[in-house]
């Protein structure tokens, strides 16, 4: 045997062994906990063959607490770039067969080398996160990485999409990472993220809780927000992402793709001129709205679960790509508060970074009203939102479905906000506030003379009325110019189709700064 042919049996051998990660022991190991491997994620993400693995050999430097004499190629991490549907990506997967993906320095430099390269092509990257956390015997040098990816996170927010999924444990240092993208994506029952654990908990505050209670993909996804999707297990989250990658671009400087759209642009929907109840008090929801108007009835919701008030969903009117902001009068009448003012901020925010066109849905009674409300800051909440439509300079259309009324008006992306076209069905209500209260207001001296209970419910029902055949419709704002045309509900898709088209060409710069001071 020459010694090419060494050389080249060496490789192969190393290669293998690399691709053995910490073992086949404990890949066994993390199948059994219904996980799969780093590699075999990144196999399932990106398409067949196109993976390119960087730093296959990396290994350690740490030469404390017998570490020098356990090393392994790669050391923890799968780092490289792939295609998604043909569009280049760059991807890392934490191994956790490797000291419990736990990060070293050198894990970091792979890391931050895929970060920069992917900034630098301006491609999409995607973190897999499975990871105990900072490895314990290399001290301040693992706490220096972690900041070196933070640092990475800033630079390419608002520059390439940044998607993390979770599919295992994700506590303390290691949880900013994820925080610092786009997207956050948990399965359910296998991955968790928090500050600190249950035990730190329990030993500080005294409080028992579990570790499903306290970081859990149910918790992240409902409760605190965190998380952007929950799924059931990894199959589905995969799946998941390559779905939202086909709405992104590839940086900011680029359009979404298009796709070839086979739902005609001016297919009528009938049932959309009856979907609005009677009663202006009574729900509806409003997905079936959405449903009824994107191409194919296809949309991908963000933060389902989490404020559930107000939607947000990408779906794609005649092939394009586009961000929808939608009230949701099925969940607590559709009303802003502090979650759902900053939920929608932060997607319309991600919308205008990307070139990605906002459609916004109306059907707002106005701000939640209370001390909890006003404790939490939904001053400083409701005017992240408007900040975040006002300083967008996509393509915007808003459509007022029903109730338009008070601050929530101005906030839900109104004319002197900017807006492109601002559309109102008939069945829209644009108004400082709802009849009943108005009345209590404008009449309530009048009110206060009237003796006879059937005379003072006459008296208000009269005013009531007055009231309502004034401001319950569309046609004052019309008149004056706050709202550009009131269009019949079938005709909805074709529409806004129509008046996306007619903003291809639109140019808006925000006046030059360093940057604005969004009211965090």
């Amino acid at each position: 045997m020459n010694v090419n042919t060494n050389k080249l049996k060496e490789l192969i051998e190393l290669r293998a062994n690399a691709r053995l990660g910490g073992g086949q022991k404990r890949i066994d190991a993390q199948h059994a906990k219904g996980k799969y491997t780093a590699r075999e994620r990144i196999e399932m993400l990106l398409d067949e063959g196109s993976f390119e693995e960087l730093d296959m050999f990396v290994t350690h430097r740490c030469n404390n607490f017998g570490l020098e004499n356990e090393k392994y190629l790669g050391d923890g991490v799968v780092t490289g770039s792939g295609t998604i549907d043909g569009r280049l990506v760059y991807v890392f997967a934490q191994d956790f067969t490797v000291f419990g993906g736990s990060l070293s320095e050198t894990m970091a430099l792979k890391i931050c080398k895929v970060m920069d390269m992917a900034m630098k092509m301006g491609a999409p990257i995607i973190g897999i996160n499975d990871s105990g956390g900072a490895r314990i015997q290399e001290g301040v040098s693992s706490l220096a990485g972690y900041a070196e990816i933070f640092e990475r996170n800033i630079l390419a927010s608002g520059l390439i999409p940044q998607i993390s999924a979770i599919f295992g444990p994700c506590a303390g240092g290691a949880v900013y990472s994820p925080a610092l993208t786009d997207f956050i994506l948990m399965t359910e029952q296998n991955s968790y993220m928090f500050v600190t654990g249950p035990k730190v908990v329990k030993s500080v505050t005294g409080e028992t809780i579990s570790t499903e209670d306290l970081g859990g993909a149910t918790m992240h996804s409902s409760k605190s927000g965190v998380s952007h999707f929950r799924v059931k297990d990894e199959k589905i989250g995969i799946e998941t992402i390559r779905n939202l990658i086909g709405y992104l671009p590839q940086n900011n400087l680029e359009e979404a793709p298009i796709e070839v759209c086979s739902d005609p642009i001016d297919r009528l929907d009938d049932d959309l001129n009856s979907i609005i109840p009677d009663s202006p008090n009574k729900p509806y929801d409003m997905k079936d709205i959405i449903s009824r108007i994107v191409d194919c009835g296809k949309y991908l919701e963000i933060h389902e679960d989490y404020a559930r008030n107000i939607i947000c969903c990408f779906a794609r009117f005649n092939g394009i790509s586009t961000g929808i902001v939608a009230n949701q009068p099925n969940y607590l009448a559709g009303v802003l508060d502090c979650d759902s003012s900053r939920k929608a901020a932060r997607f319309v925010r991600f919308c205008d970074a990307f070139n990605i066109p906002v459609l916004t849905l109306v059907d707002v009674p106005g701000f939640l009203p209370g001390s909890n409300q006003e404790y939490n800051g939904i001053i400083t909440h409701g005017a992240k939102l408007m900040f975040a439509y006002g300083e967008a300079t996509v393509p915007k259309i808003t459509i007022t479905i029903r109730k338009s009324y008070g601050g929530a008006h101005d906030v839900m992306s109104c004319k002197q906000l900017r807006g492109d076209f601002n559309y109102a069905w008939p069945t829209a209500e644009i108004a400082v506030m709802g009849a009943s209260g108005a009345i209590e207001v404008l009449e309530g001296k009048n009110i206060s003379t009237i003796t006879d209970a059937d005379e003072k419910a006459k008296f208000i029902a009269e005013k009531v009325d007055d009231y309502t055949n004034k401001f319950a419709n569309p046609y004052q704002a019309a008149a004056l110019g706050y709202i550009d045309d009131i269009i019949e509900p079938r005709n909805t898709r074709f529409r806004i189709i129509r008046s996306f088209q007619a903003l291809q060409t639109k140019k808006l710069v925000n006046p030059l700064k360093k940057h604005s001071n969004i009211p965090l």
